[in-house]
């Protein structure tokens, strides 16, 4: 497994495919994503910010999965951040998120912020099992959020 620095350019097909699928699995639908050529300038500018944290996962070349981390300010404080945790569904469930998580906690670790946050759809049962297993817990219910969504936190 091999994680690398998403090309906006090369990658931009896999990396909106991915980012629909997983509204699609969080959601039921890819309604909510918005303009592909917005969401494509928003991983372009935070590439230029933490390219170690936007990063195609590979297996054997083939792209398997998408990590989108970053630092913001969160309630006077600088947190970590996962916008995205993606696996295509033949890599589910079968172990390889705790190679995501702990890369992404590698990640986090480099900016020594305190905690990472992250939104899942309280009926996207997998991934919160997942997040619970994985040392998340529950910061608040975010309902007015476009789509309602809980926010976890991990501290590091």
């Amino acid at each position: 497994m091999e994680f690398r620095t998403i090309d906006v350019e090369k990658d931009r097909e896999t990396i909106i495919a991915f980012r629909k699928d997983s509204y699609v699995v969080s959601f039921g639908s890819e309604e909510g994503f918005g303009d592909e050529d917005d969401y494509v300038r928003r991983i372009a500018d935070r590439v230029r910010r933490f390219p170690e944290g936007l990063v195609l996962i590979e297996e054997e070349g083939q792209p398997i999965g998408q990590l989108e981390l970053q630092i913001v300010l969160h309630e006077g404080s600088y947190i970590g951040y996962a916008n995205l945790f993606y696996l295509i569904p033949s890599y589910r469930g079968k172990g390889y998120g705790r190679q995501l998580v702990a890369y992404a906690e590698g990640f986090f670790e480099k900016y020594a912020v305190k905690s990472y946050h992250l939104r899942v759809a309280p009926t996207n049962l997998p991934a919160l099992h997942f997040y619970e297993k994985s040392g998340f817990r529950l910061l608040e219910k975010e309902e007015d959020h476009p789509n309602a969504v809980w926010r976890m936190v991990k501290d590091l």
